[in-house]
């Protein structure tokens, strides 16, 4: 039961990571990508499908490492409760202005973009926390991470956006070749708390096995659930137009 747990720990962190790192990616470069309302439209529209879904994979994570592994989290987050405190703080902001966009105003867009850096800049030094690193270390794991998370969004606005910040972002992206751009960078995406987390003394700070057997079939039957929504969310959403992008966002938040 403790691999089973370990597996789906990593799982669900990895598939965050590909996920929100998409949505993130794409709402750190908001003001490159979008100029005007309508190009802002677009991206909000992109960014709206998928945001929540993405953060589906860090509740699940967190359920894990939680009912799984709970005096390593105690120790864990009490050791990056800093950290913790900054990347609430923009998850927080930057789902306000998704929220809140609907009413117009560039306030929720600063929000957005700000938020999403915030949240990038927390995972970067998390994960340089996770790796050992300190000061200038630290700076290049932080710096890394957020090249990382903007190439990621970039790719996916190549593959989902429309209008002009569809050419921006397939320029910036590397032209034909978005595709695999936003495969590659979502692979090491996946990659980084696996690697992060694999000196964690995971399995020697397992919850007993009556815990682990009632919570470890009840996460893994989830899997399929939640592998099957993410698909069809995938196909369901399609690049929009300005007006059609605005349109979809209002509807979504309302």
């Amino acid at each position: 039961m403790e691999t089973l747990a370990i597996g789906l720990l990593g799982f669900f962190t990895a598939g965050y990571f590909a996920l929100a790192g998409a949505d993130l990616g794409l709402g750190m470069l908001l003001p490159l990508l979008g100029r005007d309302r309508a190009d802002r439209d677009r991206i909000a529209a992109a960014l709206a499908p998928y945001f929540l879904g993405s953060e589906v994979w860090l509740v699940a994570a967190a359920g894990v490492f939680i009912g799984c592994f709970p005096e390593l989290e105690g120790e864990l987050f009490t050791e990056l409760l800093p950290v913790l405190v900054l990347l609430l703080a923009g998850w927080i902001v930057r789902d306000a202005g998704l929220w809140w966009r609907v009413h117009g105003g560039r306030v929720p867009d600063v929000m957005i973009c700000a938020g999403s850096w915030t949240v990038v800049a927390a995972w970067g030094w998390a994960l340089a926390e996770l790796l050992g690193g300190a000061g200038g270390l630290a700076l290049a794991t932080v710096a890394g991470v957020a090249l990382l998370f903007a190439a990621h969004g970039l790719g996916y606005g190549a593959l989902r956006l429309t209008g002009e910040p569809y050419r921006r972002a397939r320029q910036l992206a590397g032209g034909p070749g978005r595709g695999q751009t936003f495969a590659l960078t979502g692979a090491v995406l996946a990659a980084l708390p696996l690697l992060a987390g694999a000196g964690l003394p995971l399995r020697e700070n397992a919850a007993a096995g009556p815990v682990l057997g009632l919570l470890v079939p009840a996460l893994t039957a989830f899997v399929p659930v939640l592998l099957a929504a993410q698909v069809w969310l995938w196909r369901a959403t399609a690049r929009t137009g300005p007006r059609e992008g605005a349109a979809r966002t209002t509807a979504f938040f309302f």
